[in-house]
C-alpha cells in the first residue's frame, strides 16, 4: 500500500489558518469535526478516531484492540488484503487503521482527484471487513511473533513494568499487544462483537484536512458511516498513579540498567496549570540543559541521556522518566535521580533557568505547528482535554507572562513527584 508523505509535503509550506470546529449529523448522532482547509498541495486526509476503541476496554481479552484493528488491515472479505491493497495502490490511497490506549483510529490519504474513490475504500472496508479464519490467523501469527521479539526488547519490558506498578489493577498496568495465552483465544465471533461496540457514531470525532471543500467531504462522510448505529457516548475512566516509592527489578542477560521511573502529577485545572507544567519538565529534564541531564550525564557521566515529562490525558495525570546506565552505576543513577528532583520540588529553579526555558519554548512551539497536520493533532489534542481549540496561544502568552515567583510556587506545590516508582531492567552480575 502506497503511503502519500502528506506530513511531509505539506511541512515545506506554512499555512496559517487556524482549525475549526463544527458537528456534522450523521444518522442523527452530532458528529465534532475538526478541520482545516489547506489547498497549497491537491491533497487531503481524514482521521476518524473512535472513543473507547483501544486498549482500555480489552478487559479479560488483552490484545483484541490491537489484533482487531490489524485485522482490518486485512482488507475485504471480497477481495482480501492483497486485492484491496493493489485497488487502493493504483489511486494512490493510504488507509491504514491503528489504536491508541483510549481510541480506534482510521486514517485515509489521497490525492485531491481520488476524494470520491477513498471515501468510497473506506465505506467498503467498514461494510464488509476480512473477517475471515485466514485473515485472523494471519495477524495472530504476526502478533505472537511481536511478542516473542518484546521478550529480549529491554526497552518495552521496563517501560510495561513501570506501567504494572504505577497503576497496578487498572487497565493501564496491561500490555496492548496482549499475551501468548489472550492472542490464542482470540476468535471471529470476538472481532464481531468488537466492531458491534467499537463503530457507534456517538463515540466518532473526524479530523479532516488538506485540499477539501469541508462540507462536500462530510457529505461524503455521511454516506460512507450512515449505517452506522448511533451508540452511546464514551465514558473515559481515570486511574489514580501510585505513591508507594516502589523498585521492581527484572534480571535479564543485559549488559546495560534500563531505568524507567514514574510519579503521580496531580494537575487539577489543564487550562491554568499546562504552561507551568511545560515550563517545570523543560528545566527539570526535557533539554540538554536541564537539571537531571546537566547533573547525571554532563557532571556526573552516568547516562548519555535522562529526560522527565509529563504526561496527561483523561485517564491519568502522571511525570515518567527514563534513563540508561552502566550496571555498575545502576544505585548511583537511581539515588542520584531521587536527590535532583527533591532539590528541584524543594528549592525551585533560577531566573537564568526559567528566561531560557521560556526562549526554548517561545521559540519551538510554534515551529512545531507549522504543518497542517500538526496544527490538526494539536487542535484535536485540545479539544480532546477539554481546552479551548486556539488554547495553544494561550499557552505561549502564559509562558511569555510566567514570573519566577509562579513557577516556584508551583514546584514546591507539587511534592507528589517526590513519590517515584522504579521500574529497572538489570543483570544480577552487577552484584557481582
Amino acid at each position: 500500500m502506497k503511503k502519500i508523505l502528506i506530513t511531509l509535503l505539506l511541512g515545506v509550506f506554512m499555512g496559517l489558518q487556524a482549525s475549526a470546529l463544527t458537528h456534522q449529523e450523521i444518522n442523527q448522532a452530532k458528529v465534532p469535526v475538526i478541520y482545516e482547509e489547506n489547498h497549497l498541495l491537491p491533497m487531503g486526509f481524514i482521521h476518524l478516531a473512535f472513543r473507547g476503541g483501544g486498549s482500555l476496554s480489552d478487559k479479560n481479552q488483552l490484545g483484541l484492540a490491537k489484533l482487531f484493528a490489524q485485522v482490518l488491515n486485512e482488507g475485504t472479505k471480497e477481495l482480501g488484503a492483497v486485492g484491496f491493497a493493489q485497488l487502493l495502490e493504483q489511486k494512490a490511497i493510504s488507509l491504514n487503521v491503528d489504536t491508541s490506549a483510549e481510541d480506534l483510529q482510521i486514517t485515509l490519504e489521497f490525492l485531491k482527484e481520488y476524494e470520491d474513490e477513498a471515501i468510497m475504500r473506506l465505506k467498503e472496508l467498514l461494510k464488509s471487513p476480512n473477517f475471515t479464519q485466514n485473515a485472523l490467523e494471519k495477524v495472530k501469527t504476526r502478533m505472537l511473533a511481536a511478542l516473542l521479539q518484546k521478550e529480549s526488547d529491554f526497552d518495552y519490558l521496563a517501560k510495561l513494568t513501570l506501567k504494572q506498578e504505577l497503576f497496578a489493577n487498572t487497565p493501564l498496568a496491561n500490555a496492548a499487544l496482549g499475551t501468548k495465552e489472550s492472542i490464542q483465544k482470540i476468535k471471529l465471533d470476538d472481532l464481531k462483537q468488537q466492531f458491534a461496540k467499537v463503530f457507534e457514531l456517538n463515540k466518532l470525532v473526524v479530523v479532516l484536512g488538506g485540499d477539501l471543500k469541508i462540507d462536500q467531504t462530510l457529505k461524503r462522510l455521511d454516506n460512507a458511516l450512515n449505517f452506522l448505529p448511533q451508540g452511546k457516548a464514551y465514558e473515559e475512566p481515570y486511574f489514580e498513579a501510585s505513591d508507594k516509592k516502589s523498585e521492581k527489578v527484572l534480571y535479564k542477560d543485559t549488559e546495560q540498567a534500563f531505568v524507567y521511573f514514574g510519579a503521580p502529577f496531580k494537575i487539577k485545572d489543564l487550562k491554568q496549570d499546562l504552561a507551568k507544567s511545560k515550563v517545570m519538565m523543560f528545566v527539570l529534564g526535557g533539554g540538554f540543559g536541564s537539571r537531571l541531564m546537566e547533573k547525571i550525564r554532563v557532571q556526573e557521566g552516568l547516562a548519555y541521556s535522562v529526560y522527565i515529562r509529563s504526561n496527561f490525558s483523561k485517564v491519568a495525570h502522571f511525570a515518567s522518566g527514563y534513563l540508561q546506565t552502566k550496571l555498575s552505576t545502576q544505585a548511583k543513577s537511581v539515588a542520584l535521580v531521587k536527590k535532583i528532583i527533591k532539590e528541584f520540588i524543594e528549592k525551585g529553579m533560577t531566573q537564568q533557568e526559567l528566561d531560557d526555558a521560556k526562549k526554548f519554548l517561545l521559540g519551538s512551539e510554534p515551529l512545531r505547528n507549522e504543518t497542517i497536520s500538526s496544527r490538526l493533532n494539536t487542535t484535536y489534542n485540545y479539544f480532546y482535554l477539554g481546552l479551548p481549540l486556539n488554547f495553544n496561544q494561550t499557552l505561549l502568552n502564559q509562558i511569555q507572562k510566567m514570573s519566577l515567583k509562579e513557577i516556584n510556587d508551583f514546584i514546591k506545590a507539587h511534592t507528589e513527584i517526590n513519590d517515584l516508582t522504579f521500574a529497572i531492567v538489570s543483570n544480577k552480575k552487577k552484584d557481582k
